[in-house]
């Protein structure tokens, strides 16, 4: 990937086509050369838009040289806007769909495929930091629901959910204090971590860093009353959304993804009117992030929801209200 003009703080960022590539649930990756800027680090193939040029043809032309591979169809991902100490950068994001040729390192740069999973393990631009968030966001977010076993007895089915492959948990507990909360947070933290998988906190951002959880799942309020992102990128940021403004704030937060509900008629809001897919769909692309739907899913219903443009389903009572838990959680995670 070029990226050889510096920028002032004045001038425009550097607009740089990036091509995401999987096969089999891998993503092709390449690594640049040891003197080029953040030189020696992996990353997503691509490479500089010249002026004039728009991005897709820009995408095809920069993998057809990189990597020999001709790209057929591809469309819009994502972008990521980053500051360098020395330039700015925008990366214009595209998943390819279908492409011809074999990829390899055409200009002989190391080159392989490698699982999402594995991807955090390998040094990436800090530019790139978005993109391995998103590529690595599970089809379930689970929301939990002590109150309806009571603290510990919520312990066996979330491990049991955590065992069956869940990666993903929001720990929203509204009726504790503050500080049961964060004793609670810990503990589940804990859990969590041993499966490998990632806690947000539905509480004050303040709160991660004490419960060593993963990061914060903002409600309505708090993602009204914050104009910037409340942590760093090292830690998640979700937020729940309900209406297009919403998941307006939440993009201009930079939030990792965002929660959109209620889509189906729920019991634990009888009140709410449902979205229906097609509002979901037209919401969903009003945004540039990964939107999880949330309101009496049920593990049939991802497909649905993948096709009205969703990252995957968010699900509380009928996952803990199921008997078979690994059944369902199976059957979502490995989609």
């Amino acid at each position: 990937m070029s990226e050889s003009t510096p920028s002032t703080g004045a001038s425009s960022p550097l607009r740089v086509a990036v091509g995401i590539l999987t096969q089999g649930g891998k993503v092709f990756i390449t690594r640049r050369f040891p003197d080029s800027h953040q030189g020696g680090k992996w990353e997503f193939p691509g490479g500089k838009i010249e002026p004039g040029e728009n991005t897709l043809s820009a995408l095809k032309r920069e993998l057809r040289e990189e990597l020999g591979v001709e790209v057929q169809d591809a469309r819009a991902y994502m972008q990521v806007r980053h500051a360098y100490p020395d330039r700015d950068v925008l990366l214009d994001v595209w998943r390819i769909s279908r492409y011809q040729g074999t990829p390899h390192g055409r200009e002989g740069q190391e080159a392989k495929w490698l699982a999402c999973a594995e991807l955090p393990q390998l040094e990436f631009p800090e530019a790139d930091r978005p993109i391995l968030r998103r590529l690595w966001l599970p089809p379930l977010y689970l929301i939990s629901d002590s109150r309806r076993f009571g603290k510990d007895g919520f312990l066996a089915p979330l491990e049991r959910a955590l065992k069956a492959g869940a990666r993903l948990v929001q720990l929203r507990e509204p009726h504790m204090p503050p500080d049961e909360f964060e004793d609670y947070a810990r503990l589940i933290a804990g859990l969590c971590h041993c499966h490998g998988a990632q806690l947000l906190l539905n509480a004050e951002p303040e709160s991660v860093s004490r419960c060593d959880a993963d990061g914060v799942h903002l409600n309505g309020k708090r993602l009204a009353r914050y104009a910037s992102r409340p942590l760093d990128d090292h830690f998640w940021v979700a937020a729940s959304c309900h209406n297009a403004e919403e998941l307006r704030q939440a993009e201009r937060l930079g939030a990792d993804f965002a929660v959109l509900s209620p889509v189906a008629p729920t019991s634990s809001h009888p009140g709410a009117a449902p979205l229906g897919w097609e509002a979901f769909s037209r919401l969903c692309a009003g945004v540039n992030l990964p939107v999880y739907a949330l309101g009496g899913m049920r593990a049939q219903d991802l497909a649905q929801a993948r096709q009205a443009g969703a990252q995957g389903l968010a699900m509380v009572s009928q996952i803990w209200g199921t008997n078979s838990i690994e059944q369902a959680v199976t059957a979502l995670a490995s989609n």
